[in-house]
Order: structure tokens, then C-alpha cells, then sequence
């Protein structure tokens, strides 16, 4: 800046910079209506930095070769949380309101012959404040997004571990989570560039609207998903994300809270899911319960005897030995007719009554190769009662 308002003037300015953020602040509240509902609090703040921003011009122009450094000396004055409660947007309106009003009072600050001087200080110094604003929000985007990227860790992390702590929801909620609806926790193998893998994870998850949590643990990528009716619609979506192997969805549960239980099943589900090449993508944990029960999954082995093997046993001999006979012959329903001196009719009803039951048919291979899992793993245990 070639001319530079005189002393006299900056000394006139620095005297009226605390009259000139009081009649700022008082503009902003005739002009902006968000303004006025702001918390006293703030309001005092924003008087602070309007204040703040005069002196720092006023400095300037004593020194216009030097590089202004506008983030500390006019925004140091304000505290995070402001930053956190004024969007950028009504910030640039905070700023346009105290430089209208710096500007509107030059020739009253200024000493006579000095006006255009400080009017063009006004102007080039409010351009350097626009863009301090910006870096001030930049930074802060950058510091909340590294702070959000270890709070959203510890939530998945603790999901993983099966932790039920009432923090949780919480912990979820300060990310932005906001559901109380059905969730379900999706794993698989983490795709190489995971960083780039978590935001499309993201992108595929809020594209269909459902809220996401995402997680890595060793090379296993953890994905929370919730808050839409129609998670297996997302969960297909977002499985396209993975990394290459199997990827595993977890029953789907009421609320957060209960996630853990929907990424242990899950976390149990990928484990064993090697044992069925062919498993679609992805698959339900539920589906893969022959192979968590013969890997060694209690909750696997416990489910298959109360939905399977206990249901069965209700249901009376004749459907329990019918399923017996039909899985002994391969599941030949004549040949199960003859065996039992039934018509072949009979047969066909009784294991329609036992897929009502179990969910599972004989006839179907998946399905038959469960039941007979499920019958072996309930003699294993002792259950002798279910042969007689």
C-alpha cells in the first residue's frame, strides 16, 4: 500500500475501535436474525473479535509491508467453541457488517485529507480477514476431522470388543450419529488405500441415507450401518467396498447399543466363512452357522440347537424321523416314503412342518447339510432324547 492513512488517523481509529465494535454488534442485531438468538455468551465473543479486528488493522497499516497474520491476532481472541457454533457462511455476514460500519464512519475517524487513505486500508485489510476466516475454518475442519477419525476408532473398536458401555451412544451421537433404529455391522477384508476406502464406504452408505461408522482392525474392515429400514439393500451396496474374501453381515439389532452383538456374529461369521466357497456377497451371519458351530462358535452351536434340534424335538417323533430319513437317503423323497411306510405325500408334509419350524428344508442342499449339522452337534452334546 503505496499511501497509508496518517498517525493521527490510526491513533483516532485505535481509540474508536471499542465504539466501532459496539456499534457493529448493535448492527448485526437489526440486520441478521440468527444473531439475535445467540447465547450472550457468544455475542460477547463476537464483540471481542470485531474489537480484535480493528486493532489488527490499525497494526496493519502501521506496517503494511509485513505479511498480516490475521488468524491469531483477530480470531485468537474468540474460544473453539465459537468457531463451532457460527457456520462460515454467518461468519463472512459478521465480518461484511463490521466492515459496512468501519467504512460508514471513515470520515468521522479519519483526520481531514485522510479519508480514501483509510477507506482503501478498510478494503485490502478485510480482504486478508476473508481469507484468514477461511484458514481459521480450514484448520479447524482438519483438527475436528482428526479428533472424529480417533472417536469413531474407539466406538468401533468397542463394538468389536462387545462392549455394551452406556457411553457409547454418546460417543456415537458427538460423530453425528443420530438414529435409534435397527443397525448392523458389516466385516471383511480392508481394500488397499484404506483411508480412500473408508470415505466410499461413506459416500455408498449416506447415498442410500443410512448413517455408517467405519472401523479397521488389523486388515478386517468394520462398517456400522443404521437408521434406514432396508439395511440389507445398503449393506449390499456398501459390501462392493471391500477388500476381496467374503464379506459377513451381522443380525440385524434394535438400536447402537446393541451392535456389538451384530459385529460379534459377524466377526465370528468371517472366520469361519472359508468353509463355503460359494457364500454370496455378502453373507448373513446366520447362514454361516454350520461353519461357526464347526469352528468352534458357542453362540453358532447354541443357536442351532434352539432353532433346529429343540424345535424338532417339539414337534414330535414323526417329523423328527422324517427329517432323519430324508437326509439318510440324499434327500429321495420315494425312497423316505418306502423307509417309512408312508405316502410319498406325508413325507412332503411333514418336512414342510419342520421347515416351518427350523427354517431350513431338507430337500435343499445348504438346507439339508444345516439340519444335519445341527442334529450330529445336538447328539455330540448329549441330547439323546431327540432319537427317541
Amino acid at each position: 500500500m503505496s499511501v497509508r492513512p496518517s498517525a493521527a488517523t490510526l491513533r483516532r481509529l485505535e481509540r474508536a475501535s471499542g465504539a466501532l465494535a459496539t456499534q457493529a454488534v448493535a448492527r448485526m442485531d437489526e440486520e441478521l436474525s440468527w444473531f439475535r438468538t445467540m447465547p450472550a455468551a457468544q455475542r460477547s465473543w463476537v464483540m471481542l473479535v470485531a474489537q480484535a479486528g480493528i486493532a489488527s488493522l490499525v497494526e496493519w497499516c502501521r506496517d503494511p509491508g509485513r505479511p498480516p497474520r490475521l488468524t491469531g491476532e483477530v480470531f485468537g481472541a474468540a474460544p473453539r467453541e465459537l468457531v463451532r457454533a457460527v457456520p462460515l457462511k454467518q461468519t463472512v455476514d459478521l465480518i461484511k457488517v463490521t466492515v459496512e460500519v468501519v467504512e460508514d464512519r471513515v470520515d468521522q475517524v479519519a483526520e481531514p485529507g485522510d479519508g480514501e487513505q483509510l477507506r482503501l486500508a478498510v478494503l485490502q485489510f478485510s480482504r486478508e480477514v476473508a481469507f484468514a476466516t477461511a484458514h481459521v475454518y480450514a484448520s479447524f475442519a482438519e483438527n475436528r476431522g482428526a479428533w472424529d477419525a480417533r472417536l469413531e476408532a474407539l466406538v468401533v473398536d468397542a463394538l468389536v470388543r462387545g462392549d455394551r458401555s452406556e457411553e457409547l451412544p454418546g460417543r456415537a451421537a458427538a460423530l453425528g450419529w443420530t438414529t435409534t433404529g435397527p443397525v448392523v455391522v458389516l466385516v471383511g477384508t480392508a481394500p488397499p488405500e484404506v483411508d480412500d476406502q473408508r470415505s466410499a464406504v461413506r459416500r455408498a452408505a449416506r447415498s442410500l441415507r443410512s448413517e455408517v461408522l467405519v472401523g479397521v482392525h488389523a486388515d478386517t474392515l468394520v462398517v456400522v450401518l443404521g437408521g434406514v429400514p432396508d439395511l440389507d439393500q445398503v449393506a449390499a451396496r456398501v459390501s462392493r467396498e471391500f477388500g476381496p474374501g467374503p464379506v459377513v453381515r451381522g443380525p440385524q439389532v434394535e438400536t447402537l447399543g446393541q451392535a456389538g452383538e451384530s459385529a460379534s456374529a459377524a466377526l465370528a461369521g468371517l472366520r469361519a466363512a472359508p468353509a463355503w466357497p460359494e457364500a454370496p456377497r455378502p453373507v448373513s451371519a446366520d447362514d454361516l452357522l454350520p461353519e461357526r458351530a464347526l469352528d468352534g462358535d458357542p453362540a453358532a452351536r447354541a443357536a442351532l440347537s434352539e432353532r433346529v434340534s429343540l424345535p424338532l424335538q417339539a414337534a414330535g417323533g414323526e417329523v423328527l424321523e422324517t427329517v432323519r430319513v430324508v437326509l439318510g437317503t440324499g434327500g429321495n423323497l420315494e425312497a423316505s416314503a418306502r423307509a417309512l411306510f408312508v405316502h410319498t405325500n406325508t413325507v412332503r408334509y411333514r418336512l414342510k412342518r419342520a421347515a416351518e419350524l427350523t427354517g431350513f428344508s431338507a430337500t435343499d442342499a445348504r438346507g439339508a447339510w444345516t439340519l444335519q449339522l445341527a442334529l450330529a452337534l445336538a447328539e455330540l452334546d448329549g441330547d439323546r432324547s431327540l432319537w427317541h
